[in-house]
């Protein structure tokens, strides 16, 4: 009978990229319950389970910190848009939009369809919405942000093209102070969108007090990305300040032509405020946005894809100016018979997203859309297209930083505990790739390809994706924000 030490899991002969930025090194790792318990020669011990990943990366599960997949996480729990694509963990509830706290009556109204399509999946509670999630047992971890639009809603009801009275504040500060205590990240935005438009900063500042108590973050898909860029980040950085909040800004761009090459300047203004105030951002690596149909970014767009469309389902995956003339119509007359639909919109430049990916404090963001019929490729291909085409194809970055950039800095901007470092007692969430072939499959044309080179994903110590294909066991878990600010399980 053997004496060696025996764990449930070695992972052997590997390159270790351990998600702090520091070079890879060669080491054998050892998985016991949902925990990395040793890293380096194991040659001593033996693995009730031993896979052999010579020639294969070992880095830290990859966390999307951008997501809309508050739906999909209950729906739709296999996960396998991101499982496919190494990500172990999701932060949900962003650009305003969040599954709780929502009680009124019917279906999601507004901004909310765009993530959730029934009432089923909201809840009067934060508590309640992330036990929903538990019960679905999701194959990835997931955590959340409250969403403003939410708060406004719930608080509101359809009168949301004003500022909201004293009293409306002071009941969505109550429900956000109400959702910290249940383990909320933060607070997210999304102002860009007519049912937040219309709140003032001071509105944003006033209801997010509670923020600074519990060190929770201002998360912001700012008011405008296009011409007045450099004022929408200055004015979520004065939010921050004025909160005593940590800023992140969701999928940071400048879109349309006339704003091409303006993130030399908005990266500056970023990284001057980082010297004196907490900030970062995150980003996806694509020069086309989605969101719903929305005349303002079809104007700012060369082209625009329909996603989804109630009124036309069969127009899913067309061109707009494509389907204007079939109706015989403009393309601004189309928009109004199509809606209420979502589109990709082609609006960015490609210097813009590279230099905004290779910046100090830039996340990887899917913002992908689950629930969209013929949805952005970015959300079956974001993470291994960055490995793939920015990192091995095209050398803007190398291999360590990438995986930084989507694990170790998502996981301290965020407070995730344990997470996104693999480093002895930390939780064993792994995606094991091939560097020589990983790259994203999905292509606007056909979006829902899985990727190629993502071999093995390790969720809280079990084995979530082997050989490529995920297995059925479904380990994710609720991450909720404890009272000392960081991550724990929900439980």
């Amino acid at each position: 009978m053997s004496n060696k030490p025996t764990f449930d899991v070695i992972l052997r002969h590997g390159t270790i990229v351990d998600g702090s930025g520091n070079p890879a090194f060669a080491a054998d790792v050892a998985i016991r319950a949902d925990r990395l318990v040793e890293i380096g020669s194991l040659e001593y011990a033996r693995g009730l389970r031993e896979i052999d990943v010579s020639g294969l990366v070992v880095a830290p599960g990859f966390i999307d910190v951008h997501t809309h997949d508050d739906a999909a996480l209950i729906a739709r729990p296999d996960m396998l848009p991101k499982l496919t694509q190494g990500v172990t963990t999701v932060i949900g509830g962003n650009c305003g939009i969040s599954g709780a706290p929502y009680s009124r009556p019917g279906e999601p109204p507004d901004l909310l369809r765009l993530v959730f399509k029934s009432d089923g999946l909201v809840a009067a509670s934060f508590d309640e919405y992330l036990r929903k999630v538990a019960d679905a047992s999701p194959a990835v971890n997931a955590a959340f942000l409250t969403g403003h639009t939410t708060l406004r809603m719930q608080v509101m009801g359809k009168e949301l093209s004003r500022v909201a009275t004293g009293a409306e504040i002071t009941k969505m500060r109550e429900l956000l102070e109400e959702c910290l205590q249940q383990g909320s990240l933060g607070l997210s935005t999304g102002l860009f969108y007519p049912p937040a438009r219309a709140a003032t900063t001071e509105e944003v500042i006033e209801l997010g007090g509670p923020l600074s108590d519990h060190q929770g973050l201002y998360v912001t898909h700012m008011r405008d990305e296009a011409d007045k860029v450099t004022e929408s980040i200055e004015e979520s950085l004065h939010i921050g300040r004025a909160i005593g909040a940590a800023v992140i800004i969701s999928h940071h761009k400048c879109m349309g032509r006339r704003n091409f090459g303006r993130s030399v300047g908005t990266l500056r203004q970023l990284e001057e405020a980082s010297n004196h105030q907490s900030v970062a951002w995150d980003v996806y690596p694509y020069t086309a946005g989605s969101s719903v149909l929305n005349e303002e970014l079809v104007a700012l767009s060369s082209k625009t894809l329909i996603t989804w469309c109630d009124p036309r389902p069969e127009f899913c995956g067309r061109d707009l100016d494509e389907l204007a003339a079939q109706l015989g119509c403009t393309s601004h007359e189309a928009v109004s018979k199509l809606t209420p639909a979502g589109a990709v919109y082609f609006m960015m430049d490609e210097d813009d997203v590279t230099r905004i990916l290779c910046s100090s404090k830039a996340m990887i963001g899917s913002d992908g859309l689950p629930e969209d019929h013929h949805p952005h490729p970015r959300l079956w291909g974001t993470f291994p297209r960055v490995l793939g085409r920015y990192v091995r194809e095209r050398q803007l970055m190398t291999l360590e930083e990438a995986v930084y950039r989507m694990t170790g800095l998502a996981a301290s901007q965020f407070n995730l505990n344990d997470r996104g470092r693999i480093k002895v007692g930390n939780f064993a969430d792994l995606c094991i790739f091939d560097p020589q072939t990983v790259i994203d499959n999905a292509t606007f044309e056909r979006p829902t390809r899985p990727a190629i080179g993502i071999r093995y994903a390790f969720v809280n110590g079990r084995l979530a994706l082997e050989d490529g294909v995920p297995t059925r066991l479904r380990a994710g878990r609720v991450l909720r924000r404890e009272s000392q600010h960081r991550c724990s399980d929900a439980g």
